[in-house]
């Protein structure tokens, strides 16, 4: 049976593995969870081919604690009680070398009821959970189950991380046994690899399949082109949609292109692109690039995203193009992006600065008597249901953080709003 070259190169250990420093460098945290033995709970988020599976068996190989493993595609509840069963049985037994790691591919396809019958057994201890995700966690897994696990976040491969990966492979794998090799160029390598080891890989394995017994095995722009332009289905093509077509069509929209962005949620539907990822980037493209431009956006992103679960395919594909011709025709404005950046980086700067006194709540005697809401002007008193108070901590000196984009009719009523609310009172 013929094993993928990826397969054959996977690591065994930390000392051959590439990437990620900031969890397996030296000192990092996970690393010295398996130089300790003293393995918690946590989840691995990350684009596919980064390591994640990877990292999970090492810590299997290295630990020698009983280790299990599920795939939240195949299984189901049942299948979670019963490794359960057998985790509880080894936590128990007086052989036991350790609290046993159940590791989870793809817990973001575990639904909440299979997320749930984990809560238990991870937060008495019977088990560790270790589980991998291409998805982010605070949209598909359960917050309970969140509370009790850290999650770290893996970064796509650097240039030089591949390029290593790349010279392990050649000088080290048997299929390269006796065969000239020579690697001239590998720009289109990483470009089409796209920070995916396996894509790398799968790369290699698909140009040594055209080559003759004797051929050398060579490297270069045209050839890593030309192989994936006869054979484009020949290695995983979900690095491709997950970060070349959907930038592409996420920028399709944010310029306005209701033609482009149509055309590029085609060729991530005819990819077999998850409707909810699509649907989750249109939510997050209504609040970026258009926001107060157009506040309805936002409604219909999230209206969209309810559907997709409601009808599924293939008519969700046609909410899909409603919303992104919607947003691609809407106003645009960053206005409410760029505003909470700076206020998160002014509260970097500045610290935990204290509340106005008048600001305070006061269910107390005693912090009614330090002056906790006192002077504080109730808005719905006044006329306009607006009056002029410090509303910000008094030593920042209340920086501007939104700042109004009134090209759009919408938010230049707003901005004209807030200059009547604040500019007539300005002498008060």
């Amino acid at each position: 049976m013929y094993e993928p070259l990826a397969e054959r190169l996977r690591p065994k250990s930390l000392d051959d593995y590439i990437g990620q420093r900031h969890l397996v460098g030296p000192g990092a945290v996970i690393r010295r969870m398996i130089e300790s033995g003293n393995i918690s709970s946590f989840i691995l988020w990350g684009p596919p081919g980064v390591g994640k599976t990877t990292l999970a068996r090492i810590i299997a190989e290295q630990t020698q604690v009983p280790f299990y493993t599920l795939s939240a595609v195949t299984s189901g509840v049942k299948d979670v009680r019963e490794v359960l069963d057998r985790c509880k049985a080894d936590a128990t037994s007086m052989f036991s070398k350790g609290r046993p790691v159940l590791f989870i591919d793809e817990i973001h396809r575990f639904n909440k009821s299979q997320q749930d019958s984990l809560l238990g057994a991870v937060e008495n201890g019977t088990v560790t959970l270790i589980g991998a995700t291409t998805e982010n966690p605070s949209f598909e897994v359960i917050r309970p189950l969140l509370s009790r696990a850290q999650v770290y976040l893996l970064h796509p491969l650097e240039a030089e991380d591949l390029l290593e990966l790349l010279n392990r492979a050649v000088t080290t794998d048997k299929m390269f046994a006796g065969r000239e090799v020579r690697i001239e160029q590998t720009e289109a390598l990483l470009r089409f690899s796209g920070g995916d080891a396996r894509k790398l890989l799968n790369i290699l394995d698909l140009i040594m399949q055209s080559l003759g017994p004797l051929e050398p095995f060579v490297v270069n722009d045209q050839i890593v082109t030309d192989r994936l332009q006869q054979n484009p289905l020949a290695f995983d093509k979900n690095g491709e949609m997950h970060y070349d077509i959907i930038s592409a069509f996420i920028k399709s929209i944010r310029g306005s292109d209701p033609d482009a962005a149509v055309y590029w949620l085609a060729r991530l539907i005819a990819g077999g692109e998850d409707p909810k990822f699509i649907a989750r980037r249109l939510c997050i493209s209504a609040a970026e690039d258009i926001g107060l431009a157009n506040p309805n956006a936002l409604l219909l992103a999230n209206a969209t995203f309810d559907i997709i679960n409601k009808i599924g395919w293939p008519e969700g594909r046609i909410p899909l193009s409603e919303c992104a011709i919607y947003l691609a025709t809407s106003p645009k404005s960053n206005s409410a992006y760029l505003a909470i950046d700076a206020a998160l980086a002014l509260v970097s700067e500045t610290g935990n600065a204290p509340v106005p006194l008048h600001l305070r709540n006061a269910p107390t005697k005693l912090m009614k008597d330090l002056g906790y809401g006192a002077d504080y002007h109730y808005p719905h008193d006044y006329p306009g249901h607006f009056t002029r108070q410090q509303y910000m901590p008094e030593q920042l000196n209340h920086p501007t953080l939104w700042q109004p984009q009134e090209h759009t009719p919408a938010e230049a009523r707003l901005a004209q709003y807030m200059r009547t609310l604040w500019d007539k009172t300005e002498g008060e």
